[in-house]
């Protein structure tokens, strides 16, 4: 680590980006870069070249660490090889420029992470190194109770929450942290390869590991279909989005250690956990110590404590200060919250009810296998519904999942027309997220002509 902390040094720059898989070749990097007190910018792999070059550009990088030198040639232009780490493994990438024409940075930021978001052009999100530390240090607190020692990381490094929960928080606790690239893992922004994934759990018996919805349940199915659990698990966290409680109840029955969590980038990664001592299926858990929340009279959540210096370019904000997140929720008497949705993807139907449209999807995929489903219905009289599912998937098995949340909703939020995709949504049509969110806009672009038909017909009763 000293070694590569000389190098960087020596090399002159000044705003590092890296731009690499899964490794040892990365994470040495990225701590260097952090006990460096260097400014970094962890470029995910899925970000498109326009993407890529906005980042670096929008940040003011002048070195890129890149495992894929070749690859990475043919889309910088104005850039020179500045050498190859003999530890990491990493070519250095550096261009010249004026430090006058690059963003200001709040003082402070240490990293500067870009939301995956909705938008072609992702802002970037800034963090001190303090902050960084305290997410983590109230992570590896939370799980102390837990003998853990081998975190395998399956998300890629580059998302914070892996970066600080499946990182640094198991370094500060000593534990062993494994970093298989994508060609073990078969990780995908297109999907991943069960076969693959499974098999490099399996392999590595973890003791801990980071799953957004989706890979929970290829677990829960793979499990159900006698897919041998390692018995070395003992801590599996979820966040990214929610999960149905369906979902949750069957790992439970599997006796898969399941804890659901909640964190946004301008918090420094997760602000609300499920821990082995303090634990609630179907909330997100407690406030962790480095963060406060409140919800307000309408219901959206607000947070404090490590709350981001600002987005890149714009100005600074207090650190710290109370952040608006968007997101909807309540916090029970106990203290445990529950996230309900979006407050702009809330919509008032025709009728002047507000419904959230997260919650009705909720409901809905308890009850089949369904991969995605978006609701709408804004100054409409009633909801619809776009499902996205695997064509083996029976049409009936769809009619009667949506009878069965119809069964638990108020009228007002009961779908009453569903049209099925032709192809499942996915992050290579710009459908989704990288984290596997609806690109609502998108999706409701694409589909207009199909949800406007599902109004001309008469609702179901």
């Amino acid at each position: 680590m000293a070694a590569e902390r000389r190098w960087l040094l020596e090399s002159g720059g000044g705003r590092f980006a890296l731009l690499a898989d899964n490794g040892i070749g990365w994470a040495v990097a990225d701590l260097a870069l952090h006990f460096n007190g260097a400014l970094s910018v962890p470029l995910p792999s899925y970000f498109t070249e326009a993407q890529r070059l906005h980042a670096l550009d929008d940040a003011g990088v002048d070195c890129l660490l890149t495992d894929a030198p070749l690859d990475a040639q043919e889309w910088l232009e104005g850039w020179r090889v500045a050498g190859r780490s003999g530890r990491t493994g990493l070519t250095m990438f550096r261009r010249s420029l004026d430090p006058s024409t690059c963003a200001a940075a709040p003082a402070g930021t240490a990293k500067v992470t870009y939301t995956s978001g909705s938008t072609s052009a992702p802002k970037g999100v800034c963090l001190s190194a303090t902050q960084l530390e305290a997410v983590a240090a109230s992570l590896a607190a939370a799980t102390a109770s837990l003998p853990l020692s081998r975190h395998l990381c399956l998300l890629p490094l580059p998302t914070l929450l892996e970066n600080v929960a499946g990182l640094y928080a198991p370094l500060l606790r000593g534990a062993t942290c494994l970093l298989p690239g994508r060609d073990a893992t078969g990780m995908s922004y297109a999907g991943p390869d069960p076969s693959r994934l499974l098999g490099c759990i399996g392999d590595s018996r973890p003791e801990s590991l980071i799953l957004v919805p989706e890979l929970l349940q290829l677990l829960v199915v793979a499990a159900e279909r006698g897919w041998p659990v390692p018995p070395s698990l003992q801590f599996m966290a979820v966040g990214g989005a929610a999960v149905p409680p369906l979902l949750l109840e069957r790992a439970a029955a599997l006796g898969l250690p399941v804890f659901e969590g909640y964190g946004l980038s301008e918090c420094a990664s997760v602000v609300c956990l499920n821990t082995p001592e303090a634990r609630r299926p179907g909330t997100v858990g407690r406030p962790l110590p480095h963060a406060r929340l409140r919800v307000a009279r309408d219901g959206e959540i607000l947070v404090s404590g490590t709350t981001f210096l600002g987005y890149l370019g714009d100005v600074a904000r207090p650190a710290g200060g109370e952040l608006a997140t968007g997101d909807l929720g309540a916090m029970d008497q106990d203290g445990f919250v529950t996230i309900r949705g979006r407050r702009r993807n809330m919509f008032i139907t025709s009728l002047g009810r507000n419904v959230t449209p997260e919650w009705v999807e909720q409901e809905i995929r308890q009850f089949a296998p369904i991969r995605h489903v978006m609701v709408s219905g804004e100054s409409r009289p009633y909801p619809v519904a776009l499902v996205s599912a695997a064509p083996e998937l029976p049409a009936v098995d769809i009619g009667r999942a949506i009878q069965a949340a119809n069964a638990r909703l108020p009228d007002y939020a009961q779908v009453r027309r569903w049209w099925r995709t032709a192809t499942p949504f996915s992050f290579d049509d710009g459908l989704l997220t990288a984290n596997g969110r609806l690109r609502r806009e998108a999706i409701a672009a694409r589909y207009g002509a199909q949800l406007d038909a599902l109004y001309q017909q008469e609702p179901a009763s």
